[in-house]
């Protein structure tokens, strides 16, 4: 049986949020006026003590000075879970994804992030917009490539992934740090556990155009799938709604290139044949 972890469970940013206010308030600030002494918006102040936003190290400094807390504010953020660190509508997959024994990755846009190199990351999240700060994408990096740990987990899970040709002869940004991530999925193709396909930019029908999509398998064999859109992401656990994205990804996979097809095409990629 299935069970969905609860969208409102209390994270220990909604407790760094409740320290927040309760200081303010002893310290005789309002909200708007600690947001004036920290020359932020009021609603900044607010999200992050309804824990709807992420206190930031560099800001918990400023306000531990203002408030006087003697470093209580820099303690609880150095202190969060590596798992909370990620937005909270991710975090359940996150989870999950870390103990997965099998891991399926259908993507249209961008390189899946277990595949990312380092700066290819930086870059995906320097496109947000609205921007954010730039200590904040550094910590979404630090936070990305750490979930790459689960490459190097023993018992190896098993891994395969789907992406779209399109993303490899993309023209946004710079093409040398497209060339090397191209590299890095070729080096990855050589790792027995994971399987790669390339999704040929000409099809006569395309069983993905609904979007990416993740499926996996936890160590207790339930079956879990995870959609993601703009503003928008949901984590499916009913049996039914997982089934009807196994089947989409069974028929991605064979009108994908085969394994050995995709790594040609990334040869010619980068030119190596």
């Amino acid at each position: 049986m299935h069970s969905a972890k609860s969208n409102k469970r209390i994270t220990s940013w909604h407790l760094i949020g409740v320290q927040l206010a309760t200081f303010r308030k002893a310290a005789g600030y309002t909200q708007a006026t600690l947001a004036e002494a920290c020359r932020v918006g009021e609603d900044t102040i607010a999200s992050i003590e309804q824990g709807r936003r992420q206190l930031q190290m560099d800001f918990a400094v400023l306000l531990d000075e203002l408030l006087d807390t003697k470093g209580v504010l820099q303690v609880a953020v150095a202190k969060i879970p590596k798992k909370e660190r990620y937005p909270a509508f991710v975090q359940d997959f996150v989870e999950y994804e870390q103990d997965a024994v099998t891991l399926l990755s259908y993507q249209s846009q961008v390189v899946p992030g277990l595949l990312q190199t380092e700066e290819y990351a930086r870059f995906i999240f320097s496109c947000h917009y609205p921007p954010v700060e730039e200590a904040e994408q550094e910590e979404w990096v630090t936070a990305r490539l750490d979930r790459q740990k689960l490459l190097e987990r023993k018992p190896r899970p098993m891994l395969h992934f789907i992406l779209e040709e399109s993303m490899l002869r993309s023209r946004i940004g710079d093409p040398a740090i497209l060339r090397r991530q191209i590299q890095h999925l070729r080096r990855c193709m050589e790792l027995p556990f994971l399987g790669l396909q390339i999704m040929p930019m000409e099809l006569p029908k395309h069983a993905g155009l609904a979007g990416p999509m993740v499926l996996l398998e936890t160590p207790d064999h339930d079956y879990y799938s995870y959609v993601e859109g703009q503003l928008t992401s949901f984590l499916h656990v009913d049996p039914d709604d997982v089934s009807v994205l196994q089947q989409k990804y069974g028929m991605l996979r064979s009108q994908a290139l085969s394994i050995e097809l995709s790594m040609r095409l990334l040869d010619e990629l980068l030119g190596e044949t």
